[in-house]
């Protein structure tokens, strides 16, 4: 196998294993968190009632909510990758 072909397989593997996080995040409430990356200009304003950030950096925001359905109310708030947080094998979540 040349060079080429692994690289487009690492970029293939990582490409799913985003798109089976995000779609975790849209079809399920199974994580508490949520790290966001590349939010829109005015998100933390349209955060749901009951979520709150508690992490972040140049390029994401770590949010926690214990209500339902915050995958979805996170890219309608202007989430462009959500990604769950919180659970094992997920990105842990800061302290409160």
């Amino acid at each position: 196998m040349t060079i080429r072909r692994w690289a487009l397989a690492i970029i293939a593997v990582v490409a799913g294993w985003l798109a089976v996080l995000s779609a975790v995040m849209i079809f399920t409430d199974a994580a508490p968190g949520a790290i966001v990356f590349f939010p829109r200009e005015g998100f933390v304003g349209n955060l749901p009632t009951g979520a709150a950030v508690v992490g972040g950096g140049g390029i994401w925001l770590a949010v926690r909510s214990d209500d339902p359905g915050l995958g979805r109310a996170l890219y309608r708030a202007g989430g462009r990758l959500v990604l769950p947080a919180g659970l094992p094998g997920c990105l842990p979540l800061p302290a409160r």
